[in-house]
């Protein structure tokens, strides 16, 4: 975790991941959680804010954000591994809560952190889940990503 070239934010991500599981798996109080994970070595260098923002509103928004991303996935809530459903829960806050962040740098935040703390294939299970999902809270965003991808084919073809 204390890699010297991971930016204050992603592991302001990483941070709130493990705080999540550690609620996923105890049921820990929130203040218990944010008091350990203020201990934990390299903590000063993350970004407190976004930390307690993903904690605090994924933890206070779970039910409704399962439902969100729950019809993309093809097996019940309880079969997730805690670090995917951690994963979706904290990405799908973000998806949902705060649009200011780019839905490919959440999805992106994602993937980096199936990979770096799932299982072999997590990553892609939560890249497909994610996609669908920004699709239906994003829609403008990705479909505006999708035409400025188009554009420079297009344009290409046309010479």
């Amino acid at each position: 975790m204390n890699t010297p070239n991971k930016s204050p934010r992603r592991r302001a991500r990483e941070f709130a991941l493990q705080g999540i599981y550690q609620w996923l798996l105890s049921q820990s109080s929130l203040t218990s959680i944010e008091s350990q994970m203020g201990e934990v070595g390299g903590f000063d260098k993350c970004d407190r804010d976004l930390f307690l923002g993903l904690l605090r509103g994924t933890i206070g928004n779970a039910p409704d954000l399962q439902v969100a991303f729950a019809p993309y996935i093809e097996r019940p809530l309880n079969e997730l591994s805690p670090i995917e459903r951690g994963i979706l829960l904290m990405a799908t806050f973000e998806l949902v809560h705060r649009p200011e962040t780019p839905y490919r740098v959440i999805i992106n935040e994602a993937i980096e952190l199936a990979k770096g703390y799932g299982g072999t294939d997590g990553h892609k299970f939560v890249n497909g889940v994610l996609d669908k999902l920004a699709a239906r809270v994003r829609a403008d965003e990705v479909e505006a990503n999708a035409q400025q991808r188009r554009a420079p084919r297009n344009k290409d073809q046309s010479n």
